[in-house]
């Protein structure tokens, strides 16, 4: 007897093929929308004009005007916000004499905020043609002023203003001057170097004298000062803690 040969397979074989056509035009369709969603956000993000810059704020200007600061960062309304380059921008506005540092973000979708910490005078130096320069901790000239403003210690140099960048002696003061117990700090009209860069001359508004020395052991020097500036002493050495010096 000769069995029956099972048609199943022939019967299968139409079913399959639907199927898998179906397959790859569903792979087709999902490899597709990736490549439209990448196209979009590539477009939203580089060729639309819905990313772009359409305002700069600045905050933290004193003696700059936000007008200054925009005008250095150099970012045109309508430039793609992708685009902008926050260190760069940050340079520029830091070219700025009176900034100190600035900070660069961008506000999605549209906007460019610039913070700026401005460099703050710590001495006046008298001007041989009048007036001050009015320089901070680093040297830098940050403004120039008719009359000396009573809350900075006049600087004993020779130099001007302008040339004291970098300058170890205005350096030492400055840290030393930071340093002072807000009673001494009142008292200070003057500061200078008292023949190096490391030893610091401080000349008091009641025309007292005072030796600090360099800008180390800051608290001791302040406790023996706060002792001895209520004696009759004139001239008072701390240069060296432990070893105090008066005449």
């Amino acid at each position: 007897m000769t069995e029956a040969t099972p048609a199943t397979t022939d019967a299968a074989a139409p079913a399959a093929t639907p199927r898998r056509a179906r397959t790859r035009w569903r792979a087709a369709f999902f490899v597709l929308a990736g490549v439209g969603i990448v196209a979009g956000v590539v477009w939203a993000l580089f060729g639309s004009r819905l990313l772009v810059v359409r305002s700069v704020t600045v905050t933290g200007e004193h003696l700059v005007t936000s007008a200054q600061v925009i005008a250095a960062a150099d970012v045109p309304l309508g430039t793609s916000l992708v685009n902008v380059d926050t260190g760069l921008v940050a340079r520029r506005v830091e070219g700025i004499r009176q900034v100190a540092s600035v900070t660069v973000s961008k506000d999605w979708p549209d906007h460019l905020s610039i913070t700026v910490r401005e460099r703050v005078p710590v001495v006046a130096v008298r001007m041989a043609g009048g007036g001050y320069d009015l320089v901070d901790s680093s040297g830098v000239l940050v403004v120039w002023s008719r009359t000396n403003p009573a809350r900075l210690p006049l600087y004993q140099t020779s130099a001007g203003g302008g040339a004291l960048r970098g300058d170890p002696g205005l350096a030492t003061a400055a840290a030393v001057l930071a340093e002072l117990s807000p009673a001494v700090s009142k008292q200070v009209a003057e500061v200078g170097a008292a023949g190096t860069a490391n030893q610091v001359l401080l000349g008091l508004r009641d025309g007292k004298t005072v030796l600090w020395g360099g800008a180390d052991d800051a608290a001791q020097k302040n406790r023996e000062l706060a002792v001895l500036l209520g004696g009759a002493a004139h001239y008072i050495d701390v240069s060296a803690t432990g070893t105090v010096v008066t005449k």
